[in-house]
């Protein structure tokens, strides 16, 4: 009997154990619960998106206003479309800004909303005309790199 019940104990502990890794592997992949249902989707454009990957977050003044939902390449513009689920608490104007940023030491890419001060606001399944893509490393690398090897000729 004391061996069933110590079997027992030991059981719930590495269910809890088990939870607790769940939980913590969702807040550092950045998965945390978000609710998807009292949202309403936004797209932008951006010519390159760099790192961004969908459920990457979406930020306005540093608070999480949303979720990127999918990535793809429009075949008329070549560029790639972002979709994202914004929460309807927050409305943005239509001469927002989404911006791809980079924050923290791995590099882990965002996108953040600057509202404009327009008085119409965004609805659900417009896009945001002003965009600003990721900035990539290499290419300023490059840039430097060209405008050194120019400057000592």
């Amino acid at each position: 009997m004391e061996r069933t019940a110590l079997d027992l104990w030991v059981g719930m502990f590495v269910v809890a154990g088990i939870g607790a890794l769940v939980v913590l592997a969702m807040k550092v992949g950045n998965l945390s619960t978000y609710n998807v249902s009292e949202s309403y989707q936004l797209q932008a454009y951006f010519t390159n998106i760099g790192g961004l990957k969908p459920q990457a977050s979406i930020k306005s003044a540093g608070v999480l206003v949303g979720r990127v939902t999918g990535i793809t390449l429009d075949t008329e513009r070549y560029e790639a479309k972002v979709v994202m689920s914004i929460d309807k608490r927050y409305q943005f104007p239509k001469d927002t800004f989404a911006n791809i940023l980079t924050s923290g030491l791995l590099g882990e890419q965002y996108i953040g909303l600057a509202p404009g001060g327009e008085n119409d606001m965004l609805k659900a399944g417009e896009v945001i005309k002003k965009t600003q893509s990721a900035v990539v490393l290499e290419d300023l690398i490059g840039k430097f790199l060209y405008s050194k090897a120019e400057g000592s000729k």
